[in-house]
């Protein structure tokens, strides 16, 4: 006689089928340093790109306003890549200030 059997669980247990057995979390996988390069390069490339942007954006020539709004926006866009390049560089300190 088994100890289930003698501990007279062996119902319990069938009626039990909705139990979930625990299961420990997969460790994430750690980054790749190559990832981080990766994306701190096409972040620089795109600050390059916003840059020559807002320069012929400013000489294009349309209404003023139209112009400043751009400009200010493209602006902004450059100013959100240099945060993420920021964010990237300082890791957990970074935007804490």
């Amino acid at each position: 006689m088994d100890l289930v059997s003698r501990l007279g669980l062996s119902d319990t247990l069938s009626d039990m089928s909705n139990v979930v057995p625990f299961a420990r979390p997969r460790a994430a996988p750690a980054p790749q340093i190559s990832d981080v390069v990766a994306v701190a390069d096409d972040l620089f490339a795109a600050l390059e790109l916003l840059q020559g942007v807002t320069e012929r954006a400013a000489a294009m020539g349309r209404p003023r306003r139209e112009m400043e709004h751009t400009v200010r926006n493209l602006r902004e866009a450059v100013s959100a890549v240099e945060r993420a390049l920021d964010c990237i560089g300082e890791g957990d300190e970074a935007g804490q200030g």
